[in-house]
């Protein structure tokens, strides 16, 4: 749903959210019942057999820390929510959280379809936002983005899905 307002537009996504977790946080139970099975294993197994579990540990360690950093990258894909979009910047609030997101003067905005693509100007995605009930939404966003005016006269426009 669109709204123009004085200062830009509120836009609310209903796009579905997807679950975080990738598998992720049962990886962490495992290796936590992993260090505890090392740390068992250091004072009952002989020391060939703890270093060698140790070693497990670490490498299973480094993988975790690895689908971690993975999975950070990743979370500047927005899907719902509801964006206050003004000229250069916008809010996403969803779930009592409030995500600020302030675009620079090099930064290339594109609409393909129902999903914007905020670039840098080194080619690195800073966001996307996806879950427009249409493709002129989206294309209302980046024009406010990109600081384009819409005035009273632009406020009735209606937002129909086809």
């Amino acid at each position: 749903m669109l709204q123009v307002t004085d200062k830009g537009a509120n836009i609310t996504l209903s796009g579905k959210t997807g679950g975080q977790g990738n598998g992720v946080f049962w990886f962490a139970v495992a290796l936590l019942a992993g260090a505890l099975a090392v740390a068992m294993a250091m004072s009952l197994l002989p020391e060939r057999l703890a270093i060698g579990a140790l070693g497990l540990l670490i490498i299973g360690s480094y993988v975790f820390n690895r689908l971690r950093e993975r999975q950070k990258g990743v979370q500047n894909h927005i899907t719902s929510g509801l964006l206050k979009v003004q000229p250069g910047q916008f809010v996403h609030n969803q779930f009592g959280k409030t995500q600020h997101i302030t675009l620079a003067a090099d930064d290339t905005i594109e609409v393909v379809d129902t999903l914007l693509t905020i670039t840098t100007v080194d080619g690195d995605t800073k966001c996307q936002v996806s879950g427009f009930d249409s493709q002129k939404e989206a294309q209302v966003m980046q024009a406010i983005l990109q600081g384009q005016k819409f005035g009273k006269r632009n406020a009735n426009i209606k937002m129909q899905s086809s």
